[in-house]
């Protein structure tokens, strides 16, 4: 389902990904969506709306660096999920993984100057946007400004709310 909606929206797949899109099939083990073996650098969860019990999309904390305890983070809603709010959630639980969990001391987003949705999701959870690279992502035919927005574990505040009704699994649970 991931593959299908996420991946093979061509246009969609091209914004939240800095690698080139290639076709690749469903149900193959090059599918960003495919269960992988664990990884130090790489966690993948599922994002599961509670009540309904559905599958709303992905979400990670790549690039995972224990030496300097940062790492990246990344979400992707399925577009019938989109608008409902769960963005900032889903931040916050990875930031609760990252922090509480992994010990992490830093998290960073990039994001497409325009993705208005991610840049509000990540600063509702308390993210500082730290800058602008001008013209930085190749995106379907032409250039686009991204923004770097970062979180240290001093800065965070765990938002109590935030985990009304929606939860992260890993793939496969």
């Amino acid at each position: 389902m991931l593959h299908r909606e996420l991946y093979e929206d061509v246009a969609t797949r091209s914004r939240a990904d800095s690698r080139a899109w290639r076709p690749i099939p469903e149900g193959s083990p090059e599918s960003p969506y495919g269960v992988k073996a664990s990884s130090d650098t790489l966690a993948c969860f599922s994002v599961v709306e509670l009540e309904s019990q559905e599958l709303a999309g992905e979400a990670l904390l790549w690039n995972i660096d224990a030496h300097n305890r940062n790492a990246h983070l990344g979400i992707s809603l399925r577009p019938s999920f989109r608008g409902r709010g769960l963005g900032r959630d889903v931040v916050q639980l990875l930031c609760h993984y990252g922090f509480v969990v992994r010990g992490l001391q830093r998290l960073q987003v990039e994001t497409l100057a325009d993705n208005t949705a991610m840049i509000a999701a990540a600063t509702g959870a308390g993210f500082t946007v730290e800058g602008t690279l001008r013209s930085a992502a190749w995106v379907y035919g032409t250039f686009a400004d991204e923004v770097v927005l970062g979180l240290l574990a001093r800065e965070w505040r765990r938002d109590e709310s935030s985990d009304s009704g929606r939860t992260l699994r890993r793939p496969g649970d």
